[in-house]
């Protein structure tokens, strides 16, 4: 597929990869307004007195995997997931834009965002839709009740397996969120266990989600607090922050209390939402995207995107992307699904994102000039930190300034690279103090 705009291909020069760690911990003061780090002595020091190892790494791993895929019956999509600030990477997921037999109408995607381990999350992507599948209940005559058990009684069953294999096996101590859609020729299948979500857009409008479970909710705090539980800091026992998930065994050995009422529960939600010709996409993804955009913003930046791209693959790494530098430490996992219904590049669209980026780009050269004539030096922080305070129309709905990074970076080099070849040489100790500049965010400790 072709690629309308491809906005995160520009690459970071080199000069702007020089290291300058004040600069470095500034980025994500700048596109989270949050506070800066610790002085490097003052982390020095914390480190020193910190004995547990940190979940986090020094620079996040950048990389992205992404495929994508499609059905003859319309049904497209595209996956990318990264690592990210995270020590390893714990998320899985399953792509199925076809099922076998007589479900070759039906398709299957699903979000496995692990914890504590990567063991459980791989395998239920491995093997969750078989364990649905044994039930029986899933039917090419589709009764949406006995579908919506059926999916009910294989994450019972494929939990109580996992449980035995942990022992057997000695498993890691690993549980795994899970959000998942059945689409079938006539209805959608909502799935989640845990705090992973899925979304429907439909008419340019977020339709439907699936609601997170947290200990603090009321249902989930009373299923907890009979199990001989408790919620300390919205956590279980003070210790797992979500509710239900598959795996994380520790949590499901209250020998006098059923399956579904433990500590954490195995058991899914699922709703069916019959299908429409206005349904446009289907969102997946973990909770490092959700952490980062709320549900509204993500399906209007998503929506905007189609408009404008039709490389489904490359919509996926613009919202990674954006969920990065609006802060997210988590892994980062996303699918897209796009019905038939789903908006189409338009040569409106393209015109418009075209001006503004001529606008941003306009934007970048006057705050360059201004800062260089009351002899500043340009800094790329500074120029973002100018163009958040701007009231700049037609931003990406939902992703605003943030989504236009690589836009500003590409803007940047090029207006800097402009008045350095204006400039008289500089002694190369001068110039190496010009070269302040990096782009890569820097968590919050």
């Amino acid at each position: 597929m072709r690629t309308a705009r491809r906005a995160s291909n520009v690459e970071v020069p080199s000069f702007l990869r020089q290291l300058v760690k004040e600069t470095e911990k500034m980025v994500t003061f700048f596109f989270k307004g949050g506070s800066r780090e610790k002085g490097p002595e003052e982390q020095e020091n914390f480190d020193e007195d910190d004995d547990m190892p940190s979940p986090y790494l020094e620079r996040p791993i950048l990389e992205k995997h992404v495929s994508e895929g499609g059905s003859q019956s319309g049904v497209n999509y595209a996956v990318a997931s990264m690592q990210g600030w995270r020590a390893q990477m714990e998320d899985a997921h399953t792509c199925m834009p076809h099922m076998r037999g007589e479900l070759s109408e039906w398709a299957y995607f699903a979000v496995f965002d692990g914890h504590a381990g990567n063991t459980v999350a791989q395998y239920c992507s491995r093997n969750l839709l078989d364990h649905i599948l044994a039930t029986g209940g899933v039917k090419a005559s589709e009764d949406p009740e006995q579908v919506k058990e059926g999916i009910r009684e294989g994450f019972l069953e494929i939990d109580r397996h996992m449980h035995k294999l942990a022992h057997e096996d000695n498993w890691d101590r690993s549980g795994t969120t899970a959000a998942a859609v059945i689409i079938s020729p006539h209805y959608v299948y909502f799935i989640n266990c845990g705090d992973s979500r899925t979304l429907l857009c439909k008419d340019g409008q977020l339709v439907f989600y699936t609601e997170d479970h947290k200990p603090f909710n009321p249902r989930e705090k009373e299923r907890i607090q009979n199990a001989g539980g408790s919620v300390t800091l919205q956590r279980i026992n003070g210790s797992l922050a979500v509710s239900r998930a598959l795996g994380d065994f520790d949590f499901k050995e209250v020998d006098w209390r059923p399956q579904t009422e433990q500590l954490v529960s195995p058991e899914p939600e699922v709703y069916e939402v019959e299908r429409a010709a206005r349904d446009e996409f289907i969102v997946l993804a973990c909770d490092g995207v959700w952490d980062a955009i709320g549900n509204e913003e993500l399906c209007a930046f998503v929506r905007s995107r189609l408009q404008v791209c039709d490389d489904l693959r490359e919509i996926c790494t613009q919202v990674i992307d954006l969920c990065l530098y609006k802060g997210s430490l988590d892994n980062i996992s996303i699918i897209i699904v796009c019905l038939p219904g789903a908006p189409q590049v338009s040569q409106e669209a393209l015109q418009r994102e075209a001006a503004l980026e001529q606008h941003i780009d306009m934007k970048v050269e006057e705050i360059i000039k201004m800062m260089r004539s009351t002899d500043e030096d340009p800094d790329l922080l500074d120029v973002i930190k100018f163009l958040r305070e701007e009231e700049i129309p037609g931003l990406p709905p939902g992703g605003g300034i943030t989504s236009k990074r690589d836009c500003i970076i590409a803007s940047y080099q090029k207006h800097i690279a402009a008045l350095r070849t204006q400039e008289p040489m500089l002694s190369p100790a001068t110039n190496n103090e010009k070269l302040k500049f990096d782009a890569t965010p820097k968590k919050d400790l």
